[in-house]
């Protein structure tokens, strides 16, 4: 759905709220700290600048984000469960101003003090190329594009590098409720799906492993991990489709 001026504006001031949270989270990850405690860096943030937390509003979840480790994916509880040195750790977060939810995501590597660059090569690779699979569907967000450009970006990007998309998972439309059509899946041929109007808002998402796209539910009922225990990564931002180029409202400083 394609936002007016006022709305926009609305959901321009969200994005903001949940950049700062997602960065004090970000900047807060070391060896020791656990998600419980980075979600309450992030809750905190988001109410002292004035937002809510949107992931209340799913049905039975609790928390401000979600946090996944190591071979989790998405919807990942957080846990008092304490970082180790080169776990890779994943935030997900989203918030609602006024009525207006954006939703983003990052994935970090947990440095150890003083230990420099000592057994973490693959694991950056893995997570530079989630990175760049973001910004180059991001990239596709514009007027007269189609769903599908996305898509396809992500994909080649990501199985380009030899890891997999999860094909379960996908991003969305988001606006006066968190999750809204249409879905963007980061796997689909170009030319294909909605065709993209300048003022849409929508969460974009890399949802990948390291192995197999296929994922399983842990025990908690929420949490999905690669089947084969290999790593997982997600990278989400909102953005605002445009004309000649998206305007990114959430993003990793």
């Amino acid at each position: 759905m394609v936002r007016n001026r006022y709305e926009l504006k609305l959901i321009r001031e969200s994005g903001k709220i949940a950049t700062s949270a997602l960065k004090k989270a970000l900047q807060s990850v070391k060896v020791g700290i656990s998600g419980l405690e980075l979600d309450k860096i992030a809750q905190d943030e988001i109410y002292r600048l004035g937002g809510q937390l949107s992931y209340k509003t799913v049905p039975g979840y609790q928390f401000a984000t979600c946090v996944t480790v190591n071979e989790q994916v998405v919807h990942g509880i957080p846990t008092g469960q304490k970082f180790e040195e080169g776990d890779l750790v994943s935030i997900d977060l989203a918030v609602e101003y006024r009525g207006w939810h954006t939703d983003c995501a990052w994935s970090v590597l947990v440095r150890g003090k003083g230990k420099g660059e000592r057994g973490k090569s693959g694991k950056e690779k893995f997570l530079q190329i989630g990175e760049q699979a973001l910004g180059e569907g991001i990239e596709q967000a514009v007027e007269g594009n189609r769903v599908g450009d996305i898509s396809s970006a992500i994909q080649s990007r990501v199985e380009g590098a030899g890891y997999s998309v999860v094909r379960a998972l996908v991003g969305h439309g988001i606006g006066k409720k968190l999750h809204e059509e249409p879905e963007i899946p980061g796997y689909g041929q170009k030319g294909t799906g909605m065709i993209l109007k300048s003022g849409m808002a929508l969460a974009i998402e890399v949802i990948y492993a390291k192995g197999t796209p296929e994922v399983i539910l842990q025990k908690d009922g929420w949490t999905y991990a690669a089947a084969d225990g290999s790593w997982g990564g997600l990278f989400e931002m909102t953005v605002i489709a445009g004309k000649e180029k998206a305007e990114v409202l959430t993003y990793n400083l």
